[in-house]
């Protein structure tokens, strides 16, 4: 299914629920974005909301992947660094492709629509983003051309006694 990628879409109410869909649909296929199976919308609309706000004030852009019917199927969150010295790189979160899209090529497609976003944007040369050890996504953004350049061991605590790392990876925009 072929996907349109947006960059800052204007957020009405479909795209609004229809991010709320796929958030909770990722997450309680195992996805590692911020929460545990099982979730529902409503559990996940204050974590979007600080989303939104953030793009209101301009800390925060969308990049979002809609299918045909212009239902949101893939998303990531570029965020600016308010650090004087390190403005020169952006942070990607929630970076979230429909469990019905695995393994089709959707998660390359959305990755490269996000460092094409960030090369669009004035002096940024990098970006940075944190994922999940155990899941496999560190060998996804190595796929994408991320390197991995730091990793906390046991930083994420999933469930009693199941502690994974947290990995930090790198893509230069040079």
């Amino acid at each position: 299914m072929p996907l349109t990628f947006t960059l800052d879409p204007p957020v009405s109410p479909e795209l609004r629920e229809g991010i709320l869909s796929l958030w909770a649909d990722v997450s309680n296929a195992g996805g590692a974005v911020g929460f545990l199976p099982p979730v529902t919308p409503e559990e996940i609309r204050p974590e979007l909301v600080r989303q939104l706000v953030a793009m209101v004030e301009g800390r925060s852009r969308l990049v979002v992947g809609t299918d045909q019917r212009g239902r949101p199927m893939a998303t990531a969150f570029l965020t600016l660094n308010t650090h004087r010295l390190m403005r020169h790189w952006l942070w990607v979160y929630t970076v979230m492709v429909h469990p019905s899209l695995q393994g089709q090529g959707a998660g390359r497609e959305l990755m490269a629509a996000v460092a094409d976003a960030a090369r669009g944007a004035e002096g940024i040369r990098g970006l940075r983003l944190t994922c999940r050890g155990g899941t496999g996504a560190d060998r996804f953004y190595a796929a994408c051309g991320y390197k991995e350049v730091g990793r906390v061991p046991d930083a994420i605590k999933v469930a009693e006694d199941d502690y994974r790392d947290d990995i930090t990876m790198w893509l230069p925009l040079d």
